[in-house]
């Protein structure tokens, strides 16, 4: 039991030593993260959405 709780409060020290990001910073993270995951949506949308149409031209 003492081991578990030793563990636990290893990890509360380490929590205190992180440097957490600022809401500005987490901001502009979360945009920059949002954005490029819905560029890349739409990119391999186009991409595959392309292939589709292309082999249905082939086959047909």
């Amino acid at each position: 039991m003492q081991r578990i709780t030793k563990f636990f409060s290893d990890i509360a020290r380490e929590m205190r030593k992180v440097s957490w990001p600022k809401r500005k910073e987490l901001t502009r993270y979360t945009i920059t993260v949002l954005s490029t995951v819905i560029f890349f949506a739409l990119f391999f949308e186009v991409i595959d959405f392309g292939i589709s149409k292309l082999i249905r031209l082939i086959l047909e």
